[in-house]
């Protein structure tokens, strides 16, 4: 849940989540429509999906959330980072776990640069390894903390340098802060994208027992709406009922 979208808004979902639905056999049991309706406004709706799945293959094999990285990554929607977080953090065991926030106090820390580079490198993952601790559950303790520390006072707009544990190590802070010289970062649009419309498609779905016609959706592109109502099918988070759009994957593909 977490994954792209802020903690503060993921924790009321979440708990209302693990209310709801306690086990993987309880999430793999579940209609689809009604964790898409319970995954509510997080985005990314088609992770929803993917926790459906993995619930489903790990109520197969017992249940349990598996703590080996090869049966991790070979759950449904589980990657490197994923894995890596759950072994950390689930299991207190020694993992490379590289988010954003480890990444730009990294980068800031030993490379001096203001920000990681925009997609993760070898050379990044092989730093943070040579920085965990061997110990299991010190390592994941690091993790833990150099999250934070990105997350609360090595921030990526306004970094609190004057609160850091570790600024008089920092490189960026001794080179007295060099402005990011790389490719622009520019953040992800919103307004008028497919993203927005398709999102004000789920909103309604969401809020429907018996199904939305496209067109009593207010969107002032009926290309763009169409487009993007035959996306949510094509990605299982929709299905036509006649002329009309329901929630969910429907019968023939969630049976």
């Amino acid at each position: 849940m977490s994954q792209q979208t802020p903690v503060a808004r993921v924790e009321p979902a979440w708990r209302e989540w693990l209310e709801r639905w306690p086990t993987p056999a309880d999430l793999a049991a579940a209609d689809p429509a009604e964790v898409l309706r319970a995954w509510g406004s997080l985005g990314y709706p088609r992770r929803a999906l993917r926790l459906v799945a993995a619930a489903t293959a790990i109520a197969a094999l017992g249940n349990e959330v598996p703590d080996d990285e090869s049966v991790l990554l070979g759950l449904p929607g589980i990657g490197r980072y994923t894995a890596a977080a759950v072994l950390a953090f689930a299991f207190r065991r020694r993992a490379v776990v590289l988010d954003t926030n480890i990444r730009r106090v990294l980068a800031r820390l030993v490379g001096g640069q203001e920000f990681p580079p925009r997609s993760e490198t070898a050379a990044e993952r092989a730093l943070a390894e040579e920085w965990l601790p061997e110990d299991d559950d010190a390592a994941a303790a690091w993790c833990e903390a150099v999250m934070e520390l990105g997350a609360l006072v090595c921030t990526a707009r306004t970094p609190t340098c004057g609160a850091c544990p570790v600024a008089d190590d920092c490189a960026w802070l001794r080179a007295g802060s060099p402005a990011w010289e790389g490719p622009e970062r520019r953040g992800q649009a919103w307004a008028g994208t497919d993203r927005q419309c398709r999102g004000r498609i789920m909103g309604a779905l969401r809020r429907s027992e018996t199904g939305v016609a496209l067109a009593d959706i207010t969107w002032p592109d009926d290309v763009q709406l169409q487009r993007c109502g035959a996306g949510l099918v094509a990605d299982g988070l929709a299905h036509h009922d006649g002329d009309l759009l329901r929630l969910g994957p429907g019968p023939a593909v969630s049976a």
